[in-house]
């Protein structure tokens, strides 16, 4: 790691010399980002916080990059010291300092060439996607090398080799892929101004882990591909991927040799005033990881995107739905539409409203035969019929959103949601009913001036189920520069008459520039955040919070 770190500050000064000698004195343009992230906790035997033995935790990065003409290279730096709470960490695998992500990049004629760190992905991600998430501790970033190919107008090809990052290593696999996609458009002239707009892709991506057990006969050699159509005329849009994996047992499919496949499709149609969206999505057998006996959100090679609404509001944000590898069927319909200005309902400023419904099921699964159970370690494990619809539920959402401005000075959004969430499902436990919550939320903005606002937020969730009904209540006072936030989040239904926790927060913070610095105190509660169907665990918390962040 030293000697790449050496190697890629050499070629920053190797570039930074030739440019000195440049008649043009071009020195190229340096930038970056730094954020920290850190609290200190304080046990709260009432929510279940329990702080750990160095009281105080902390999550810092930065990232450096240069670019001069057709080369960049960059470096980021990061520390856990030690990793905070919730974090993936596995057992203090991500707990220390160091660099580790390097990149350098060059493009010659129709190549562009990446050795070092780099973030790739093929079409939806079916088959591959590495990515990076600081929210959910997710970085499985490739350490290789890439290579873009422009074969002529309108075709692009991929070809990637490398090994994913697992905390400050590297994972046992090794990863290889190739993608192509043709844009018809700039391919044949005549249709280069045409309003049909049509791409083909298709995709290769394989793992090889070498590794042998006293019991299965594991292959050494996973393959999996994809191919996709994007077609776009006026204000439609059309958007599918089919993929298919080979037997790839794992922990996370207890070990069985089925074949894996995944189907999605997205239309929409948008005009001005209306947006509608459809999707479905299914899913069978398609975890895909360059570890086989890795679990949670370590060494995913892809990433099968969730159809459901990420909700930005926190008590909706209780329930969030996690993708399920094993096998689901999904579908979402979504339309967006503005009453126009100067109509009754519409007023000054129009009226967007904003309808939301999606539905995730189990697949159909039959056993192999008769004698043995669904899911047996070892054997083809079950047999489905492609999109096949299983009878159990595992996450329904039904919202409605009206956005409104009054006036220059007052704006609203009001919310209604319904969710059903398979606790046992969703949480990998057993015994809880599903949950079945109604929620409604009053968002109000008021500006006095350009820069001196308040805003409200009033949530409500009612349900009978896991911890009850909440009550959830926030202002936020902005000044120039500087903003005050008070929360406070209560567990008034809890069926523990004993148990009604209040999770209070307030703080404050200050921008200036690209600077921003914030300090908080309060509560957190244990629950589960996701993004984009990846999910982590998070755990009960009190104490005190500081976030700083900059760019330049």
């Amino acid at each position: 790691m030293k000697k790449t770190i050496l190697l890629i500050l050499s070629i920053f000064i190797w570039v930074y010399s030739y440019s000195q000698n440049d008649t043009q004195t071009n020195y190229g343009q340096v930038s970056g980002n730094f954020q920290s992230e850190a609290q200190y906790y304080i046990t709260d035997s009432l929510i279940g916080a329990i702080a750990p033995i160095e009281k105080t935790l902390a999550n810092s990065w930065a990232n450096i990059s240069y670019n001069l003409g057709n080369f960049s290279a960059g470096i980021r730096y990061e520390g856990y010291l030690n990793s905070i709470l919730g974090y993936p960490n596995s057992g203090g695998k991500n707990d220390g300092v160091g660099f580790p992500h390097r990149w350098a990049s060059f493009a010659v004629d129709k190549f562009e060439i990446t050795l070092g760190n780099f973030y790739e992905q093929f079409g939806n991600g079916l088959v591959l996607r590495s990515y990076e998430e600081k929210m959910l501790g997710v970085d499985n970033s490739l350490d290789g090398f890439r290579i873009k190919y422009n074969l002529t107008n309108g075709v692009y090809l991929k070809g990637l080799l490398g090994k994913q990052r697992y905390y400050w290593e590297h994972g046992p696999g090794i990863v290889r892929g190739f993608d192509g996609e043709i844009q018809f458009n700039e391919l044949i002239e005549k249709f280069a101004e045409s309003s049909l707009r049509i791409s083909l892709g298709g995709s290769f991506v394989s793992k090889f882990q070498k590794e042998e057990s006293p019991i299965y006969n594991l292959p050494k050699n996973i393959a999996a591909s994809a191919g996709r159509i994007d077609i776009r005329y006026n204000g439609f849009a059309l958007n599918s991927e089919y993929a298919y994996k080979i037997n790839d047992p794992s922990a996370d499919n207890d070990y069985i040799y089925k074949n894996g496949q995944a189907f999605m499709v997205n239309a929409s149609y948008s005009q001005k005033g209306l947006g509608v969206v459809l999707s479905t999505k299914w899913v069978d057998n398609m975890s895909f990881r360059s570890d086989r006996n890795a679990s949670l959100t370590d060494l995913n090679i892809n990433l099968l995107p969730e159809l459901t609404r990420n909700h930005v509001y926190m008590l909706p944000a209780f329930y969030p739905y996690a993708s399920q590898v094993k096998g689901e069927w999904g579908s979402k319909a979504e339309i967006t539409y503005k009453i126009p200005k100067g109509s009754l309902l519409g007023g000054k400023y129009g009226t967007t409203i904003m309808l939301n419904y999606s539905r995730v099921h189990n697949i159909d699964k039959q056993a192999v035969n008769d004698s043995l159970p669904l899911d047996a370690p070892g054997t083809l494990g079950y047999k489905t019929s492609f999109f096949s619809i299983g009878e159990e539920l595992y996450f329904q959402d039904a919202n409605i959103e009206i956005n409104k401005r009054w006036n220059k000075k007052l704006y609203s959004n009001f919310s209604y949601v319904n969710l059903i969430y398979n606790y046992n499902i969703l949480r990998g436990t057993t015994g809880y009913e599903n949950v079945n919550a109604h929620i409604a939320i009053a968002d109000i903005t008021y500006k006095f001036k350009p820069q001196l606002a308040l805003k409200s937020e009033i949530q409500h969730m009612y349900t009978k189920q896991d911890e009850g009904s909440w009550a959830m209540a926030l202002f936020e006072f902005t000044i120039p520069n500087w903003f005050f936030t008070v929360l406070d989040n209560w567990n008034y239904g809890n069926l523990n008459e004993n148990h009604r926790p209040h999770y209070f927060n307030f703080g404050f913070g200050h921008i200036s520039g690209g600077t921003r610095i914030q300090l908080t105190y309060g509560k957190t509660r244990a629950g589960v955040m996701c993004v984009g169907g990846v999910c982590r665990n998070v755990p009960a918390s009190n104490g005190v919070s500081l976030s700083i962040s900059s760019t330049f």
